[in-house]
């Protein structure tokens, strides 16, 4: 909901960035009192419908889907057909201004789209937790409707510091213009915060899987964000007694294989091991997503893929080559598809674009007219047994304990245990691994690289005849702060580097 109201709609463009999301410009405006939030908030109904706005941010981020397409495209496992704004991701020709994104249409595919949509959502997030609490409700149901307010902002903060390093850290809604003007955090404050809004989720009450409703955080979903943030905050110990405290509640479990994880038919009893994903609605209106469209083949090709499909996303042959032939997880790629005529097309007729391209799998859904069936997923429990390992070698050394974490993924994969022996340093180099081939696709793997300083190298290598060189430069561990931000908030200043 909008704290302000504006005088007409020109002045919108000077909207203030923290709190609504809208770009910037030099005029001047006049802000009057909200209405909305003088007459809204009074009901146990209101507040249930205000908490909706806050996941609402959800489809910006998913819907693009920036929060998988930039760090996908940034990183070594998959590519994008080579076109204006989308392959400046993985060219690394963005700058400040986003102008290849904003002139072709892509922002909803680039850093700027996480920026406004995640600070979209914590404004959101600031006036329930302003307001609710005078709301005369249930107090249990209260206590929860705060409980997921404070883990959506926490998942927004983070989301924002993985991205773009120092951020401005908010934690009340902007009543006045002045209050959405806001310096960085240093990273370190940033990750209190978040830690701080995942103790009050944590002891808010929040149902446990499987009561949990679809698309809401379950109790156990509070420590898995919270374990994978400590992760990215060299957190180790708290990394691993959250990823611990998911482990041994025993409410989740593995999906027998990857197969059947991404089975666009089993969603619902696959949710033992999505401990939380963004929802996709196959109904119009409804929440989908770009990725069923961008992995199938050109034209539609593949009824096995999409209804309706483009030939935009594909994985390297090297990543795909990287795998043991035995391990399932590349039974997710595919070197070839079976057409309308129930003929197989070959890999060298897959896209006109290359000979070697490689299809992903894991978004298929041969059924949905008006939007898609898969969700995307955001946290797992394969996630939080490798985060586990991980923690658990930087807390202990490579233990047997930790190895027991890795292979419980190698023995889903049909793969023999990890090899014995290894040193810390060769231990956490198979973990990060095992996490490019199961996470590949998700969003992840550009985070794995840029947190443990491997990016520059590893993305330099990942080339091909469609990307056969990788400028990839040592300022894109964060990205550029969209210059329409910084020139709406004079207490924000760029990321360096990026000036």
């Amino acid at each position: 909901m909008k704290t302000f109201r504006y005088k007409n709609y020109l002045k919108l463009c000077l909207a203030i960035t923290l709190c609504t999301g809208y770009t910037s410009c030099s005029m001047e405006e006049d802000l009057y009192s909200s209405i909305i939030t003088e007459t809204f908030y009074k009901t146990a109904s209101d507040a249930e419908k205000a908490l909706v706005s806050v996941y609402s941010v959800l489809g910006g981020l998913y819907g693009g889907p920036a929060a998988t397409l930039v760090p996908d495209f940034s990183a070594d496992q998959v590519y994008p057909r080579a076109v204006v704004g989308r392959n400046s991701l993985t060219l690394f020709t963005l700058e400040p201004t986003y102008t290849a994104q904003i002139s072709q249409s892509r922002t909803n595919e680039s850093p700027q789209q996480i920026w406004v949509s995640c600070y979209s959502g914590i404004e959101q997030a600031n006036w329930v937790l302003t307001k609710v609490p005078e709301v005369n409700m249930d107090e249990t149901r209260k206590k929860q409707i705060l409980g997921e307010a404070h883990f959506l902002r926490a998942f927004y903060h983070w989301m924002l510091t993985k991205n773009f390093g120092e951020v401005p850290v908010k934690i009340t809604p902007s009543v006045t213009q002045a209050d959405a003007y806001t310096p960085k955090s240093a990273v370190k404050e940033v990750y209190q915060q978040i830690y701080s809004d995942l103790d009050t989720a944590y002891d808010a009450g929040l149902p446990s899987y499987p009561l949990v409703d679809k698309g809401r955080p379950s109790r156990e979903a509070v420590n898995a964000l919270y374990a994978k943030a400590a992760l990215y905050n060299e957190d180790w110990a708290t990394a691993l007694e959250k990823a611990e405290s998911v482990i041994s509640s025993g409410v989740y479990s593995l999906v027998s294989t990857e197969l059947e994880l991404f089975n666009y038919a089993k969603e619902d009893e696959n949710r033992k091991e999505m401990i939380w994903a963004y929802e996709a609605d196959p109904i119009s209106p409804g929440n989908g997503h770009q990725l069923v469209g961008l992995c199938g083949p050109t034209g539609s090709a593949a009824p096995e893929y999409a209804v309706t499909s483009y030939g935009s996303m594909f994985a390297y042959m090297d990543f795909y080559n990287s795998f043991d032939p035995k391990d399932g997880r590349r039974e997710l790629l595919a070197t070839s598809y079976i057409n309308k005529s129930g003929d197989v097309v070959p890999q060298a007729q897959i896209t006109p674009i290359t000979k070697d391209g490689v299809l992903i799998k894991k978004y298929q859904d041969p059924v949905s007219t008006t939007g898609t069936i898969c969700n995307i997923p955001i946290l797992r429990l394969a996630d939080v047994y490798l985060i586990a390992a991980e923690a658990e070698a930087h807390v202990n050394g490579p233990t047997s304990k930790a190895y027991d974490y890795v292979n419980m993924i190698r023995h889903r994969a049909g793969l023999a245990d990890l090899s014995t022996g290894l040193s810390q340093e060769a231990f956490l180099t198979a973990v990060i691994q095992e996490r490019a081939w199961e996470f590949f696709a998700e969003g992840d793997r550009w985070y794995d690289l840029t947190r443990t300083g491997t990016f520059v190298d590893v993305v330099k290598k990942a080339t091909n005849t469609v990307y056969p060189t990788r400028n990839v430069q040592a300022k894109y561990r964060y990205f550029p702060i969209p210059q329409d931000e910084i020139n709406a908030n004079s207490e924000l200043v760029q990321n360096p580097d990026w000036d």
